[in-house]
């Protein structure tokens, strides 16, 4: 067996590489670490978060804040993309159903606030859309990443405060409607 120095070079990186995509495979299945100490997405009975974001419009929402009626958090990947569009245009087109079942919608991603803006302006959003730069909302509920993006997952929250439904899949194009059913039954 003969020993090269790129044999050896490709040997190391090997053995360096396989632990590192282990761990990114991990966060993609959802093994994603919360601050409260669990594992995964929030589970159904839990109580939401404690946490406040700033949305398109520089105005601060607090979770805290929206006791007394169901609350819908849907994470998505990224502003402007086909389904994230898709998905928030689905939202803004049933608003008026939410308004009137008094259920508030957060749409949740790491773009910053100057995206976040330019993306509700675009697609006429009625609906805060949160800016989350720092991830502490995906932590928080346990939304793990691809690619660095948050996936596409939602959460409803009931009057009182606590995770009623965790959507896990979400199909962009019928998901407003199908929580929007959820919400109105869990009052």
């Amino acid at each position: 067996m003969t020993f090269s120095i790129a044999n050896l070079i490709h040997r190391r990186t090997v053995s360096l590489l396989i632990p590192a995509l282990l761990v990114a495979g991990l966060s993609a299945c959802g093994a994603t670490r919360r601050p409260d100490g669990g594992e995964g997405l929030l589970a159904v009975g839990a109580a939401a978060p404690a946490l406040s974001a700033v949305d398109q419009h520089g105005k601060t929402h607090a979770l805290a804040d929206e006791k007394g009626h169901p609350v819908i958090v849907y994470f998505y990947p990224k502003d402007n993309t086909p389904g994230c569009t898709k998905e928030a245009c689905a939202f803004r087109d049933a608003w008026d159903k939410f308004t009137a079942a008094n259920v508030q919608v957060f749409g949740v991603s790491t773009d910053d606030e100057k995206s976040h803006e330019a993306f509700a302006k675009e697609q006429k959003l009625p609906f805060p859309i949160l800016a989350d730069p720092d991830k502490k909302w995906l932590q928080a509920f346990g939304v793990p990443e691809r690619l660095g993006m948050a996936s596409r997952v939602s959460f409803l929250i009931d009057a009182s405060g606590k995770i009623a439904k965790v959507y896990p899949n979400v199909d962009p194009g019928i998901h407003a409607d199908e929580v929007l059913k959820d919400a109105t039954a869990a009052k």
